[in-house]
């Protein structure tokens, strides 16, 4: 498959992440109650295992924001190799946007980062290299999605939507210029309606 995916849970009023990321709340104040559907609240359904398995699918490559990767800030003053522990669930190459060059990081199961300083048409490009094919998804966080948005390089986009207001933190659409999508599937549970959009011919 050499689509390009992308696949965010959303509260009500627009945000990926609430306020205040930091080490410790590493998705915002409250941003955890987004992603109850697929993280062990007990009222999941089949209809949140099956978007999890939207959101676990094999992918070729994959593209994210420095500040998904970790809450390291300016030079990489300090060792840092993501949220997930030694074995992230990528299992395959992941390019990260950032200002400061770093040196890939190899970890278990296939994942490795490659840091990308000029830009997100670069970490794209080298991300559909890297994956044979086997199309790229755009990881996150906001401000990514943002830029490959505006890019028009997604071709499929999954939202989860969460019956929550977060009021304030990360807007996933906050300067984007089009949508250019029309839902496909769409499916429900009582903690998250999960739409999944296709790009339609003027998109």
């Amino acid at each position: 498959m050499t689509d390009t995916t992308c696949h965010m849970s959303i509260s009500l009023d627009g945000f990926v992440a609430g306020p205040e990321q930091s080490r410790d709340d590493p998705l915002g104040l409250r941003g955890p109650e987004l992603h109850g559907w697929h993280i062990g609240d007990p009222r999941a359904t089949e209809a949140d295992s099956t978007a999890n398995g939207w959101l676990m699918r094999s992918r070729g490559a994959y593209v994210m924001g420095r500040n998904m990767f970790g809450p390291v800030r300016g030079e990489w003053n300090e060792t840092w190799e993501g949220w997930w522990g030694p074995e992230p669930p990528y299992h395959a190459p992941v390019f990260v946007l950032t200002h400061y060059a770093h040196a890939p990081v190899t970890m278990k199961g296939g994942t490795t980062f490659h840091f990308v300083t000029e830009g997100f048409d670069a970490a794209y490009a080298q991300a559909l290299e890297a994956s044979e094919g086997n199309g790229v998804d755009i990881a996150g966080g906001a401000s990514t999605v943002r830029q490959a948005l505006n890019a028009g390089v997604i071709d499929e986009l999954t939202l989860d939507i969460a019956p929550v207001l977060l009021g304030s933190g990360e807007r996933l659409f906050d300067g984007v210029e089009t949508f250019g999508f029309e839902p496909v599937e769409v499916l429900h549970s009582p903690l998250a309606t999960h739409v999944r959009y296709r790009r339609n011919a003027e998109g």
